[in-house]
């Protein structure tokens, strides 16, 4: 259930980014057109939440749309151009910019540690592990290929991580934004600025299916096991070449429908997302691996293994405890000064 609650808190996480990147495109043209102190330019993120949600309703009506190949083709060359875009910005900002104007310890350490939790939701990446397994073949041994894929994944998505995280600062200092594509550290080529965004929506309408389809799955064979004489849940009726289930489209629907609510009320990128990354990182992602690997190694107790991977699962459930303290700290100081469905970009 935990690892569905990590589904689930990403594909809210994945509404939210992508309707701010949407609002940031309208903002860049207006931003070059009008200026860019111009305060006009602002915009309410409903708008773009409900079109990002109509969207995700009739994506989530595709059968086994997460075994699609171009799916991930795609996904995977819309990450690398967007991480591109921000790394090549930042490098052309870098040269002659100071750190800015310093803050108080006490708000730079709250900050660093929400930061922490943004990282630890970056590195939950056991729900990816399941898409890797699921797309494995079965002509080689799976622990060698599973192996060989979360090494190479984790170590690229680290690179750019890294690389993105140190030239954003060292570009933007202690202003440096939480997505710096939409906060608008960058103005100019405003053109480039919007293909990266338009790179962001495209990446998270398939990641947001991706992701949540086994949610969708669980829930759809639960309902049939538990009601199987019910016509609403069994039924299937055939459009053309497309069986549709009005099961179907009704659950997947509301659940679009009740994510994009959320958004709307919590609208909180960088808290939001390290929320979910502190509570999800330790659990899923360090202490049950690690657990799982001393039992099936047989490792004794209080040799040398044993200790250090205890000692690294200890440091990591510190690390996910203040990034949590961090995260709610960031979302209390957010909702004190937020209008209820009045988020604005």
């Amino acid at each position: 259930m935990a690892q569905y609650g990590i589904l689930i808190g990403a594909t809210i996480g994945y509404t939210i980014t992508a309707a701010i990147s949407m609002a940031a495109i309208k903002r860049s043209n207006c931003f070059h057109t009008k200026g860019h102190h111009n305060g006009s330019c602002h915009t309410l993120n409903n708008s773009y939440l409900i079109m990002f949600a109509i969207i995700e309703i009739v994506l989530s009506q595709i059968p086994n749309f997460h075994k699609l190949t171009l799916v991930s083709i795609l996904a995977t060359i819309m990450s690398f151009t967007y991480a591109t875009i921000g790394i090549g910005l930042s490098i052309a900002k870098i040269a002659g910019i100071p750190v800015g104007k310093d803050m108080p310890s006490v708000e730079k350490m709250w900050t660093t540690f929400s930061a922490i939790g943004d990282i630890a939701f970056a590195y939950s990446f056991c729900p990816v592990l399941l898409e890797i397994q699921d797309t494995l073949r079965s002509s080689h041994p799976e622990n060698k290929v599973m192996k060989r894929a979360s090494t190479v994944g984790v170590s690229a998505s680290t690179f750019f991580y890294m690389i993105c995280g140190t030239l954003g600062y060292a570009a933007f200092g202690n202003n440096a934004p939480g997505n710096y594509l939409t906060g608008f550290g960058f103005y100019e080529p405003f053109w480039l600025i919007d293909f990266g965004n338009l790179c962001i929506v495209i990446h998270l309408l398939g990641a947001y299916q991706v992701y949540i389809q086994p949610f969708f799955a669980f829930v759809e064979c639960w309902s049939n096991e538990k009601w199987p004489e019910n016509k609403f849940i069994r039924k299937e009726y055939l459009v053309g070449k497309l069986r549709v289930s009005i099961f179907r489209l009704t659950w997947r629907s509301a659940y679009v429908g009740l994510v994009t609510l959320v958004a709307m009320i919590f609208p909180f990128f960088n808290s939001f997302l390290g929320l979910i990354g502190a509570t999800t990182f330790w659990p899923l992602t360090v202490y049950f691996p690690i657990e799982m690997y001393i039992s099936t190694a047989k490792i004794k107790k209080n040799c040398w293994t044993w200790v250090w991977m205890k000692v690294l699962s200890f440091t990591c459930l510190i690390v996910s405890l203040v990034a949590a303290a961090g995260s709610i700290r960031g979302l209390v100081v957010s909702v004190e000064s937020f209008k209820l469905f009045h988020s604005v970009s």
